[in-house]
C-alpha cells in the first residue's frame, strides 16, 4: 500500500489543495489531494532537476 505524505505547510484551510508525495519501486509518486488519481511518476534525478529549476527562476526574479 502507497503511503502519501502532504508538506508540513499544508495544513488549515488549505490542507485539501496541495501536492503529496509517495515513493515506490525507487521512483517518486506525485499527486495533487484534490485529484487523487491522477498520479504522476518521476525518478529522483528528475525532481531534484526541476525543484533546482525552479529555485533558480524564483530567485533570479528576486
Amino acid at each position: 500500500m502507497i503511503q502519501w505524505q502532504k508538506s508540513t505547510f499544508s495544513s488549515g484551510s488549505d490542507g485539501a489543495n496541495c501536492v503529496e508525495v509517495a515513493s515506490s519501486e525507487g521512483e517518486l509518486l506525485l499527486r495533487e489531494s484534490d485529484d487523487p488519481a491522477r498520479i504522476l511518476s518521476v525518478t529522483c534525478t528528475a525532481l531534484a532537476g526541476l525543484l533546482h529549476h525552479l529555485h533558480g527562476q524564483h530567485t533570479a526574479s528576486t
